[in-house]
């Protein structure tokens, strides 16, 4: 068994959940970060910004789109 796996087993409860959290926030980011790149924004220029936040801030990323980036897409 690897040691990681082994790590996570050991933690008991609280390794499966923080698991199960860090997946769910990577399926977020992902999320994000295709919806940037199929998005049409009013600036040209925030398609780009938004992938380097997305990139660059791992933490906030996500949740500072989905808070602000909603608003500045253009609207069809």
């Amino acid at each position: 068994m690897s040691s990681s796996l082994a790590f996570i087993m050991n933690m008991g409860g609280f390794g499966i959940i923080l698991l199960l959290f860090s997946l769910a926030y990577f399926i977020l980011w992902i999320y994000c970060l295709i919806d940037v790149i199929r998005s049409d924004f009013k600036d040209s220029n925030m398609k780009l910004i938004w992938v380097i936040i997305l990139l660059l801030a791992h933490g906030l990323g996500p949740i500072v789109y989905l808070v602000i980036g909603k608003n500045s897409k253009a609207q069809l």
